[in-house]
């Protein structure tokens, strides 16, 4: 039998068949930003959004070697602003 990335299988004896999911199960909404999502809303470079970071003007965790930003505080802290 050879599955394929598309959710679809072949058997030698059989036809195709698809596996379906009956419930999709939806993901929660993440409450975190990871260093190059902010990078990227802020159109800035990834030095200068770790920079930002290291400032601590917002909440991070630390995932091993990982850093997430919490987006309460970094959309409050973008709030805060006066563009």
């Amino acid at each position: 039998m050879r599955i394929n990335l598309d959710g679809t299988f072949y058997c030698s004896i059989t036809t195709p068949k698809t596996f379906e999911n009956k419930e999709k199960k939806s993901l929660p909404e993440p409450r975190t930003y990871t260093v190059e999502q902010i990078a990227a809303m802020l159109n800035i470079g990834r030095t200068t959004a770790y920079q930002l970071v290291k400032q601590e003007e917002f909440r991070i965790v630390r995932i091993g070697n990982a850093i997430r930003v919490s987006k309460k505080s970094f959309d409050e802290w973008l709030e805060s602003l006066e563009l």
